[in-house]
């Protein structure tokens, strides 16, 4: 049995690896894969992987691409969900931001340097037409960091997925005033290059099991109600996401890479860009 480490963020998006593993899916291949939940996001499991703490990432592409360029010794194998994801702009309840315009040179909370929530407040910015120099942050590590944050007015504003922090809006703890969905597709697989080139039959077959379980996630007998109670969110909320949400199979194409690349140096994210083999790697 081969033990393999992976991490990703406690969300929905990430069920089909659970169930992929309580269904011991991976064990009949042969592959302990070893799943761990990191809630502090993206700059968390770039440092896992830089760090040898973890095999795999299932990771935002932002924060991956821009953590490979600056040398983490890992590549994207796949995309896993295309669709984009709608970050939420939160503030406080009883704050007195009721337009994004109100949010202009404000503080935002964000789970760590490098992370989403950092990348996509440039992104917004941007939209905005606002100056990005004068982005101001405060690391909160967590969702529950970002309610303190915000409530003790440590920071004005947080970004988050939208349908993981509506729990939050409904009871009336955040006040939602818009989204920004990212210009990419929003998760792909990142492995470390050590495995890739010790062991990259072990990596296919572990895309072929996931990639089999996406294919039907869908259509799982009670998947509506399996999500409503495991992620404390609303049946018409999960209708809504689970219609929106497509999970993929396919390598990161160059054109969408090269895209990708070019917004993050356009928005002082990067410094520099790279070669499309210095970043993805097909199998």
């Amino acid at each position: 049995m081969k033990k393999i480490k992976i991490v990703g963020v406690p969300e929905h998006f990430n069920l089909p690896w659970q169930l992929a593993i309580e269904n011991h899916e991976f064990t009949e291949k042969g592959i302990d894969l070893q799943w761990t939940d990191i809630p502090e996001g993206t700059g968390k499991m770039c440092q896992m992987l830089r760090n040898g703490e973890t095999d795999i990432a299932v990771i935002l592409t932002e924060g991956i691409v821009k953590d490979i360029v600056e040398g983490n010794p890992s590549k994207i194998v796949q995309v896993y969900v295309k669709t984009p994801l709608l970050w939420g702009i939160h503030v406080d309840a009883n704050s007195s931001y009721y337009t994004l315009s109100d949010l202009e040179n404000k503080k935002a909370a964000i789970s760590r340097y490098g992370s989403g929530s950092q990348l996509m407040a440039y992104v917004n910015a941007n939209n905005q037409g606002w100056n990005a120099e004068k982005l101001q942050f405060e690391v909160v590590n967590t969702i529950d960091g970002a309610v303190d944050a915000l409530t003790n007015r440590e920071a004005d504003y947080f970004m988050w997925e939208k349908f993981m922090t509506k729990p939050l809006v409904d009871k009336g703890i955040f006040r939602r005033l818009d989204d920004c969905p990212t210009p990419w597709p929003c998760f792909v697989i990142a492995v470390r290059d050590e495995l890739l080139e010790k062991e990259p039959n072990i990596v296919k077959q572990i895309l072929e099991v996931i990639n089999a379980k996406t294919n039907h996630f869908k259509y799982i007998t009670n998947i509506e109600k399996i999500l409503s109670e495991k992620y404390n969110q609303k049946i018409e909320d999960i209708k809504t996401w689970l219609s929106i949400t497509e999970w993929d199979k396919n390598p990161l194409e160059k054109t969408m890479l090269n895209k990708i690349q070019n917004q993050l140096f356009d928005l002082e994210i990067i410094k520099k860009k790279v070669t499309f083999a210095e970043i993805v790697k097909h199998l």
